[in-house]
This record gives C-alpha cells, structure tokens and sequence, in this order.
C-alpha cells in the first residue's frame, strides 16, 4: 500500500509545501547564481529514472558552463577551477539540490529513493539491474546516501540501493530523510575531486 500509493502523495504534498515554504529562497539563490557567473540558473542533465527511461534533472548551476557535461565532479582532475563563486557554498549546503523538488512534484522523482544515475552511468545501471533498483522512482535522497554518497563503490552502492529497494517503507523513509538532514549539517560523505574508489570489503 504505502509504495504503490501513499508514497506518490506523500512526495507531492511534501515537495509542492516545500517549494512554497522555500520560494523566497529559491528567488535568492537563483538570482546569486544569475549574477555570480555567465550561463544559465539551473543546469539539466539527463538522467536515469524508473525502469530505466531518460528525464532531465534540474539543479542549481554550481559550476562553470565550460565544465565536460555529463562527467561526475568527484572525476575531474581539478574541480574547484570549474566550481563557480557561489558553487562552493551551494554544494558544501547542498542547495543545489533543491530545484529537484519540481522533478519530484513531476513524478519524475522521489523524496526518497537511489539517486538517479548519469544517463552514461552503465556500470551503475549494470549493478542495480542485479537488486531491482532500476524499477524504483529515483530519489532526492536515499539509503545509500546516508552511508557513504560519493565514497561508495559501485558494487556498494547499488547493494545499498537494492536494501532499500527490498525493504521500503514509510519509517525507512522519515529514518533516511532525518540522516540525510543530519549529514548534509556536517557536509557528510562529499567528496569533490577525482580519486581512487575504494577497495570492497
């Protein structure tokens, strides 16, 4: 009951109160990334959603429009020369992040689910087929994100995202919303930079 229906309306009365209860800030934090750098306020990247289809991700623009497109930050040699003015205090606070709550009210997106891979992003995609995360609504915030984020393996991860997959609930997902919060405080798990992905244990 609470996968197949209450979760779906959850998200949308959550995310529509949040973007009203947010808009000023929104209004802020767009025209800081408008008069911060060249190029537009939210940057789109397509994405993997449920069962494996294509949608555009919104964010807030944290980084230079000359960035390589569809690379993750923690694989580029030296980030901080992409990262826009206003970038650095926008991903250390996770803002970036809040246009997402328009995918969310789209249907495109949970609160709560794996995040949503790069539409080039075959190893990870290859991973979850084996848990049946890619049947799942990709989420604002997951599981796996409250246990490592970019310091996962991929092996790790999609486990991790095939965890919550198999044991979904509505206390999962208040216990997963109230961690995230707790580490996006302590700025938890970030790791901008490429760097060696951790050996399995």
């Amino acid at each position: 009951m609470y996968r197949a229906c209450f979760k779906r309306v959850m998200d949308f009365v959550l995310s529509l109160l949040a973007v009203i209860v947010l808009s000023p800030l929104l209004i802020v934090l767009a025209l800081c990334v408008k008069f911060s750098s060249p190029g537009p306020v939210l940057f789109k990247q397509k994405r993997v959603g449920k069962g494996k289809t294509f949608f555009s991700i919104y964010k807030f623009r944290s980084m230079r429009t000359d960035t390589p497109h569809d690379m993750p930050t923690h694989m580029l040699e030296n980030p901080d020369a992409f990262i826009t003015p206003v970038g650095h205090f926008l991903r250390k606070t996770s803002l970036d992040e809040l246009p997402q709550l328009f995918n969310i009210l789209k249907g495109e997106m949970s609160i709560v689910g794996p995040r949503p891979a790069l539409w080039n992003q075959d190893d990870l995609v290859a991973e979850r087929d084996k848990y049946g995360a890619n049947d799942c609504v990709p989420g604002l915030t997951g599981w796996a994100q409250i246990n490592g984020r970019d310091e996962l393996p991929i092996p790790v991860k999609a486990e991790l995202d095939g965890y919550y997959v198999a044991h979904m609930s509505f206390w999962l997902d208040i216990r997963i919303i109230l961690r995230t919060a707790l580490n996006v405080v302590s700025h938890k798990g970030i790791v901008e930079g490429k760097h060696e992905e951790p050996s399995e244990k």
